[in-house]
């Protein structure tokens, strides 16, 4: 039986990968474990029938393991992918796997801001110092010299703070957070993320609706 996996498509480009960092990541983990998987991809402006059947919510990603069982959060995916495939593992140990959770909600509330003196920004700020310095402790990766399942989880969200900021607000991670930047390096030109990345022109188009309502 084959795995399939439903992601979303890009804005207005049916036909392309688009850019849910959820979905994202569970193309991450297939790709590193070197899981065979079929991607369907979901137009989330006009679903089809068939997806809503099997999943009334209709929300991406959602995954099925080849038993026909079709399952939705990336949260469960992403495990459920790690007790059928273990090897390579990506698992987190438990006192890392919160590192860096604040950081996506944090550079959502700052890109969306109108307001420069707000707050938002030195959230973001705050969240990016704290990976920083753990990086500098236990990296290149959150769990040392192996990717583990939060990097991967990680990794997309990183993507579309770096180009989304720089797109709509011309901001930049600052350079002295060293330990950042060769991270995102190394994740950004790993082959599983290269495969599975947007293009930044779709990444742009997919927060535009929701940066300028």
């Amino acid at each position: 039986m084959t795995v399939e996996v439903c992601v979303k498509a890009a804005v207005g480009h049916p036909d392309t990968l688009g850019d849910c960092p959820f979905s994202q990541r569970v193309l991450l983990a297939l790709e590193e474990k070197k899981v065979p998987y079929q991607m369907k991809l979901i137009d989330v402006s006009s679903k089809p029938k068939w997806f809503l059947e099997i999943n009334p919510e209709g929300k991406v990603p959602v995954f099925n393991g080849g038993d026909g069982k079709w399952i939705a959060d990336s949260d469960v995916i992403t495990q459920v992918i790690e007790e059928k495939y273990p090897t390579p593992s990506l698992v987190t140990p438990p006192e890392y796997a919160s590192v860096g959770s604040k950081i996506f909600s944090t550079f959502v509330a700052f890109l969306k801001s109108k307001d420069a003196t707000d707050g938002t920004e030195k959230a973001l700020v705050d969240e990016l110092q704290a990976l920083d310095g753990h990086l500098k402790a236990h990296g290149p990766y959150i769990n040392g010299e192996k990717v583990s399942a939060v990097d991967l989880s990680l990794a997309p969200k990183l993507f579309h703070l770096q180009v989304a900021l720089e797109h709509f607000k011309g901001w930049k991670v600052p350079e002295t957070l060293t330990s950042v930047h060769a991270y995102t390096k190394a994740l950004f030109s790993r082959e599983s993320f290269v495969k599975t990345k947007p293009t930044k022109e779709n990444l742009i188009a997919g927060w535009a609706p929701k940066v300028n309502p």
